[in-house]
C-alpha cells in the first residue's frame, strides 16, 4: 500500500505536465539529408525516427537504400546505416524488442517488386537482412498484439496473395492461406490492428478480418462512397489511395481519395461490422493521417490540413502546411508534436520537413521506477500482493503482473503493447487505478522465453509512441 500511494502522488504531479502551445500549428524543422517521397517514418524506442527508402525523385530509377535519423532534441536529420536494398512504398514495423522490420515494397523498374525483408538495430545503426517474403510485393504489415506480423497486401504478381506471418522469434515468415479478398493492385491497402486483436485488411474497397487466436479470415462489410465508385473496375482501383486510423473509441477512421476526386471520409465500426460515410474534405491525394493523444485525428496532403474531431465527426480547418505536400510521412513524436517529412510539390520531391504542435501536448506515457525518477526498478507488483517483481522476489513465466503507470487516454479502448524482456506480454486489463485518481495501471501475463536476470527490460508502446524502460527481475 506505502508503493501506491507513494505512486498516487506522483501522478498527481505527472498531471501538469501537458503544456498550451503557439497558436502557429506548423512550424519548420531541419531538413533530410536527402529529397524522398514514398519512403517511411519509425518511432524508435529513443525518441528518434528512423527514416528509410523511398524516391528521391520523380521516376522509378530513383530509388534510395539510405536511411537516416531525425533528433527532436535538435531538430535535425543525421545519416545512419543504409538498407540491404533500395526500396520503395515497403513497410516499417517496429518490434517489441526496438529493432525495426522493414519488408516488400519496390525498386528500381517498373515491375521491379521485393520479397525480401530486413531489420534494423538501432543500437548498431545497421540493417540485416532476416526471413524473405513468399513472393514479391508492396504489402501492409500490422504489429499482433503477441509480438508477431502479419505481413498481407497487393498481389503483384497474384501469386502472391498469400498472406504471412513473421516470428521476431525464430526471423522467419510462414504462410497462412488465402485471404477471401485476395489483394489487386491498389495503393490504397492497409492492415490495422482492433482493440479487440484481430486485424481489419482492406484493399479494392473490400474488407475482411483476420483473427491471430484462430488463424482464420473472415468477410466484413465493404466500402462505400468514392472508394465503391472508383472499384467499379478492377483498374479503377490502382488511382484509390486512403489511411486507416484506430480511434479512441475502437472505430477506424478511413480518409482517401481517387486521382480528380473528392476526398472521401467513412467509418467502420466493429461493433457492426459496417462502414459508413462521414463526409469529405479538403486535403488532397496521397494525404497521411495520425492520431492526436487528445483523440483527434491530423489530416494533411497538398494545401489542406484539416484536424478531425470524433464526437462529432466534423473537420476543422488547420490552414496549410509550410510547403506543400503529398506521399510524405506523419509521425507522432514522444512529446506530442508531429512530424511531416518529405513528399512532393506538385512533381518535385523535397527534402524539408516540419513539426505539427496541437494547442495542447501530451506526453507518451511514463512507466513508474521505486526510485521515482522512472529508471531501474520498476513499479511492478505480483498481482493481487504488494510484492514488487524484484531480483529478490522474481517473476515466472505465465504469472500475473500489475504496472503503474501515467499517461494512458481517458476513457480509450485501444490497449497499451507491454514488452518484458524484448517479448510482447498478454495484457489483460488497462485502465484507471480503482483507488488513487490519475494512476492507470496495467494488468498483464508474463511471456515465456525470455532469458532470465536481475534487471529484464519493460517498457510500452501507446499510441506509436514508447515509454521510459524500467526492470523487473524475471527467473
Amino acid at each position: 500500500m506505502r508503493i501506491l500511494v507513494g505512486l498516487a502522488l506522483l501522478a498527481g504531479n505527472c498531471l501538469g505536465q501537458a503544456a498550451v502551445q503557439s497558436p502557429r500549428p506548423f512550424i519548420p524543422t531541419g531538413s533530410m539529408t536527402t529529397p524522398r517521397v514514398n519512403h517511411t517514418a519509425t518511432l524508435l524506442l529513443n525518441g528518434k525516427v528512423l527514416i528509410a527508402g523511398g524516391r528521391f525523385a520523380n521516376d522509378l530509377a530513383s530509388v534510395s537504400a539510405s536511411a537516416e535519423l531525425y533528433d527532436p532534441a535538435t531538430g535535425t536529420f543525421t545519416p545512419t546505416g543504409s538498407m540491404t536494398t533500395p526500396r520503395f512504398s515497403h513497410t516499417a514495423t517496429l518490434l517489441a524488442d526496438g529493432k525495426v522490420l522493414i519488408a516488400g515494397g519496390q525498386t528500381s523498374g517498373e515491375a521491379q517488386f521485393l520479397a525480401a525483408a530486413e531489420l534494423y538495430d538501432p543500437a548498431t545503426g545497421a540493417f540485416t537482412p532476416t526471413g524473405s517474403i513468399s513472393s514479391p510485393r508492396t504489402c501492409s504489415a500490422t504489429l499482433l498484439a503477441d509480438g508477431r506480423v502479419l505481413v498481407t497486401g497487393c498481389a503483384v504478381p497474384a501469386n502472391s496473395a498469400i498472406a504471412e506471418l513473421y516470428d521476431p522469434t525464430t526471423g522467419s515468415l510462414t504462410p497462412i492461406g488465402t485471404p477471401p479478398y485476395p489483394p489487386d493492385y491498389i495503393v490504397g491497402y492497409t492492415g490495422t490492428l482492433l482493440a479487440d486483436n484481430r486485424v481489419l485488411i482492406t484493399g479494392g474497397c473490400k474488407a475482411q478480418l483476420f483473427d491471430p487466436a484462430a488463424g482464420t479470415f473472415t468477410v466484413t462489410g465493404g466500402m462505400t462512397g468514392q472508394c465503391s465508385y472508383y472499384c467499379r473496375e478492377p483498374l479503377q482501383c490502382s488511382f484509390y489511395s486512403y489511411t486507416a486510423t484506430l480511434l479512441a473509441n475502437a472505430k477506424v477512421l478511413f480518409v482517401g481519395s481517387g486521382e480528380d476526386a473528392p476526398v472521401d471520409v467513412e467509418l467502420y465500426d466493429p461493433a457492426t461490422a459496417t462502414f459508413a460515410s462521414v463526409n469529405t474534405i479538403g486535403v488532397d491525394y496521397y494525404s497521411a493521417a495520425t492520431l492526436i493523444p487528445d483523440g483527434t485525428v491530423l489530416i494533411t496532403g497538398g494545401d489542406g490540413c484539416e484536424l478531425y474531431l470524433p464526437p462529432t465527426d466534423k473537420f476543422t480547418s488547420l490552414g496549410g502546411m509550410n510547403e506543400q505536400r503529398n506521399g510524405h510521412t506523419s509521425t507522432l513524436l514522444s512529446d506530442g508534436t508531429v512530424l511531416l517529412t518529405g513528399g512532393w510539390t506538385g512533381w518535385e520531391v523535397i527534402a524539408s520537413a516540419e513539426i505539427y504542435r496541437p494547442s495542447i501536448l501530451i506526453p507518451a506515457p511514463a512507466l513508474f521506477s521505486v526510485s521515482g525518477d522512472g529508471l531501474g526498478q520498476g513499479a511492478m507488483l505480483h498481482a493481487g500482493t504488494s510484492r514488487l517483481a524484484s531480483p529478490s522476489d522474481p517473476a515466472v513465466a505465465g504469472e500475473y503482473l500489475e504496472i503503474y503507470l501515467t499517461g494512458l487516454a481517458e476513457g480509450s479502448l485501444i490497449p497499451p503493447q507491454v514488452s518484458i524482456g524484448g517479448r510482447m506480454a498478454q495484457v489483460l486489463w488497462f485502465g484507471d487505478n480503482p483507488v488513487f485518481a490519475g494512476l492507470n495501471q496495467i494488468d498483464v501475463r508474463v511471456p515465456g522465453g525470455i532469458g532470465p536476470g536481475p534487471a529484464v527490460s519493460v517498457h510500452l508502446t501507446y499510441l506509436g509512441r514508447a515509454s521510459n524502460e524500467v526492470t523487473i527481475g524475471v527467473r
